[in-house]
């Protein structure tokens, strides 16, 4: 800092560093639940989460940071100083509110969930599962109301993982592709353009996972400050020195796994964008989740499955997984639109939203106390055929498949679609600068895009709130048209619509 800032204010962040430490060494630990901790661990394990949770949270809210927060003259600061002290001012204050035991409590049954969820996955047993989910809600209900009672508690929940839109912007946008994309759909089930179906049999997990790894090589991924695992469900998680991604595979769906890992590959660039500098302060902290889904989904999808990346790539797919194919063809394999898909992660850019629909209004319901956990089975699948067509024939293929409820993080799907939109604003913003970037990566040229991001969107932190960030980055308020023109004139002409 320089000799001017106030002491006050270098006291305040080196408070605050500590406490991200703190999170940052429970992120660890989560991310070793999942990958790599033996199987009889858990009971230790919940206790460690729920110590560095409450350590955590007592950093956070005591009186010492008070003190900084009120004693600190903002109009001594400069731009981004202030920001440190909006951010950290807005956690505190939440969380101050938030009593010291609950926060304990919630950290002990999100850790002691997991193996009960994953049981109950692979044994398709929802009720095995309820009673936690039912624990679950009511510590959510308990926590928002501790934060404000006043208000609806999905609103506040979802503001933990999206602080700045508000909860109107997301249904509204929500709303929006609701309306514009079930047309859509409904044309392309009516089509009759087929997708080829190029990747039939079985491939070799190892195989996979060394396509997997090729493509992380050829898109920039950092081996020196990452990694690759498996996990039950696909996750990124780390810091700018330490970004770690996982995956899963199916010997029946080669590109599920490519797909998985390179939207994972988008959370972990974002992390590993990050000024190194800053690291343990706000400006070395990810946006918040709509900005954080918004790397993710674009490289997913306006990358890994843009034309111009199969014809690049598809030789390594043949390479590794020894099938005949053409570029033509993992196109349209990797863009066909499913009308029998169940899975969530598997799902194609115009059904993906539907399931996250069915997901956003099923939470809704449980914390508003207007659906019942034991009702939940029952309702997903009457929301999947309503919205898709279909209808699980299993609780491990519908309300059981994601995490995240057993997590704890009601209120973070809708930032999975939100993210999708400003993935698109943020592509045709990058290409406005720097070219066409089917080209580059046709070529297997990655770095523009990348730089551009980079500057753009991950150098900056947590400078900005996120419409401020969209409007910096864009020169625009945050939209859905540029989302609804790309997959609109894509799948039309995809399915000679």
């Amino acid at each position: 800092m320089s000799a001017e800032t106030p002491p006050v204010y270098d006291t305040l962040l080196e408070h605050v560093t500590q406490l991200n430490y703190v999170a940052d060494a429970g992120g660890l630990l989560q991310w070793d639940q999942q990958v790599m901790m033996p199987e009889g661990g858990t009971p230790a394990r919940s206790k460690q989460q729920s110590a560095l949770s409450t350590l955590h949270h007592d950093l956070l809210t005591d009186d010492d940071l008070a003190g900084y927060l009120a004693d600190v003259d903002e109009g001594s600061l400069d731009p981004a100083q202030r920001a440190v002290v909006r951010e950290v001012r807005r956690e505190h204050e939440r969380a101050r509110k938030v009593p010291r035991d609950l926060v304990e409590q919630i950290s002990e049954t999100t850790s002691e969930a997991l193996p009960v969820w994953e049981q109950a996955r692979e044994e398709d047993d929802f009720e095995a599962y309820a009673p936690v989910l039912e624990e679950l809600v009511e510590l959510r209900r308990e926590y928002a109301e501790a934060i404000d009672p006043d208000r609806d508690p999905y609103e506040v929940l979802f503001e933990e993982f999206e602080p700045y839109l508000g909860l109107d912007t997301a249904e509204r946008i929500l709303g929006r592709l609701r309306e514009e994309l079930v047309p859509l759909i409904d044309d392309i089930a009516d089509s009759d353009v087929p997708q080829p179906h190029p990747f039939e049999g079985t491939f070799d997990v190892d195989d996979q996972e060394e396509l997997v790894r090729a493509a992380l090589d050829d898109l920039g991924f950092d081996w020196g400050r990452g990694r690759l695992d498996t996990s039950t469900h696909p996750f990124t998680s780390g810091t700018q020195f330490d970004a770690r991604i996982t995956t899963r595979f199916d010997e029946a769906k080669p590109l599920d796994s490519l797909s998985s890992t390179i939207h994972e590959f988008g959370h972990a660039t974002y992390a590993l964008g990050l000024p190194d500098d800053e690291y343990g302060t706000p400006l070395g902290d990810a946006r918040d989740l709509t900005v954080h889904e918004s790397q993710s989904r674009l490289w997913e999808n306006h990358v890994g499955r843009s034309k111009a990346f199969w014809e690049y790539f598809t030789p390594t797919v043949e390479n590794h997984l020894g099938v005949d194919v053409s570029a033509d063809e993992a196109y349209g394999a990797a863009n066909r639109v499913y009308d029998d898909n169940l899975i969530r992660v598997e799902a194609d850019e115009l059904t993906y939203h539907m399931h996250i629909l069915v997901r956003f209004e099923i939470e809704r319901d449980l914390i508003a106390g207007d659906l019942d956990v034991s009702e939940v089975p029952a309702v997903w699948n009457d929301k999947m055929e309503e919205y898709l067509g279909i209808r699980p024939e299993s609780d491990a293929e519908g309300c059981l498949q994601d995490i995240h409820w057993t997590n704890g993080t009601f209120g973070y799907f809708p930032t999975y679609t939100l993210g999708s939109v400003l993935a698109a604003q943020l592509y045709d913003a990058a290409e406005s600068e720097i070219g066409p970037i089917d080209d580059a990566v046709r070529d297997g040229e990655f770095d523009d895009l990348h730089e551009w991001l980079t500057e753009n969107v991950h150098r900056h932190g947590k400078r900005y709130t996120t419409d401020d960030l969209v409007e910096e980055a864009t020169g625009e308020s945050f939209s859905a048209d540029h989302f609804l023109a790309y997959v609109t004139e894509k799948y039309r002409g995809l399915y000679d619509l």
